[in-house]
């Protein structure tokens, strides 16, 4: 018999009994669809996490008193709060000491800031950046209007600033920001430039709302007991590694460190976060792929049952085909292609239902949601799989009835 006839005729069989064929196929349904949607979610999670945490610009890390992700409670972070502030003069060594760094900055950030102009105000929520000329490249950022702040505007602790897309717009929604003026903490600041939009984080706030102004400013506004932010920029991609364990030996001695104590100092990269996040995202894959297994085992069983039970059904169907002359291979390959053809389709509808979760969470919650090629290969592989480890023993079954016994069975 044709491999399109047993399909054709596995397919009719199925029709027979629609809503056990759909009961059936329900665990096979739900272990595909969430192989594929949690692969759509993670896959489309990991490609917006790269783009959100491209805060710095390409080839730069960053040294700070903190880790980059604080997790742990209160008692894990004490070790942090323990350790030296980091200081301009810090920057400075790198900058004047690292070889492979092409740009190196110090920067202070503070939250809270409000600023008024002659045409509005903006909510006391604005992040306020005291950076370095360094400050703009180092961070990724481009320029929407005006220059950039030099190293007089550092030394002579000038007051001009750069506004941030939000606060540029909420000050000056008619007119040009640069060459106008701002107050922010009863002082006024004469506006030199404004940042490109960079859009929100992750969907929850603005990485527009802030203004950046020389760090001398900075620090004569809000003190000196702050730690300082220090960023470098390679001279390349082949040298990045240089010119961080270069970095990390100059802090070492700045800090006065022995050769063998650890670093009282983090650096951190955008790489460094993604492959945090893409661990995360990795235990949620297996946890995913561990479920669906899972699923699929009870699918399987649920499959192996119904066949059990289609073979009791069709004792006598049997015997008919085996009295005009068909063979037991044929007999075995019929129940073995329903039972494939049952997993199969209940992998495609796992399919379309991982494919409707993952796009109705990117609609809520504006996340990308793309299944990889061979997520959905494995998923229906998997489902196929199913359809032959459990199929094939009520077919075996089948093939194994006695003609003259089956012929009996009413």
């Amino acid at each position: 018999m044709r491999l399109d006839d047993l399909v054709i005729g596995a397919l009719g069989a199925l029709r027979i009994n629609k809503l056990r064929s759909g009961l059936t196929t329900l665990g096979i349904v739900i272990g595909v669809g969430a192989v594929v949607a949690m692969m759509a979610m993670t896959s489309g999670f990991e490609g917006y996490v790269n783009k959100q945490f491209s805060g710095l610009g390409s080839n730069t890390f960053q040294i700070q008193k903190w880790p980059a992700m604080r997790m742990g409670g209160s008692r894990h972070m004490s070790k942090y709060r323990k350790r030296k502030d980091i200081n301009i003069a810090n920057a400075d060594a790198i900058r004047e000491s690292n070889e492979y760094a092409r740009f190196v900055g110090a920067e202070l950030w503070s939250f809270g800031g409000l600023v008024r102009s002659r045409y509005g105000t903006t909510p006391p929520n604005v992040f306020v950046a005291g950076g370095t000329p360094e400050f703009v490249s180092n961070n990724g950022y481009d320029f929407a209007a005006g220059r950039n702040m030099n190293a007089f505007d550092i030394l002579h602790d000038r007051n001009v600033v750069i506004l941030g897309a939000d606060v540029a717009t909420a000050l000056f929604p008619y007119s040009s920001p640069v060459g106008q003026h701002v107050v922010f903490s009863g002082r006024r600041f004469s506006v030199i430039g404004t940042m490109a939009a960079r859009g929100s984080f992750f969907g929850i706030g603005s990485r527009d709302n802030y203004m950046v102004i020389p760090i001398t400013a900075f620090v004569r506004i809000y003190g000196k007991r702050r730690s300082v932010n220090i960023t470098v920029q390679a001279m390349g991609p082949e040298v990045f590694e240089q010119a961080k364990d270069k970095a990390i030996q100059i802090m070492r001695q700045e800090r006065g460190l022995k050769p063998g104590q650890e670093n009282d100092f983090d650096t951190f990269s955008n790489e460094s976060v993604i492959d945090t996040v893409s661990g995360i995202t990795r235990y949620i894959t297996l946890a995913a792929i561990g479920i669906a297994i899972l699923s699929l085992i009870v699918g399987g069983i649920g499959i192996m049952n119904i066949m059990m039970v289609s073979v009791t059904e069709r004792t006598r169907e049997i015997g008919v085909r085996r009295a005009l002359g068909a063979r037991k291979t044929s007999i075995l390959w019929q129940f073995t292609v329903e039972a494939i053809v049952l997993s199969a389709l209940g992998g495609l509808l796992g399919l379309g239902a991982g494919y409707g979760a993952a796009y109705l969470a990117k609609a809520m919650a504006d996340l990308p949601a793309a299944a990889p090629v061979w997520a959905v290969v494995v998923a229906l592989g998997m489902s196929s799989l199913v359809g032959v480890v459990f199929g094939i023993y009520p077919a075996w079954r089948a093939s194994q009835l006695d003609p003259i016994v089956a012929l009996r069975r009413e």
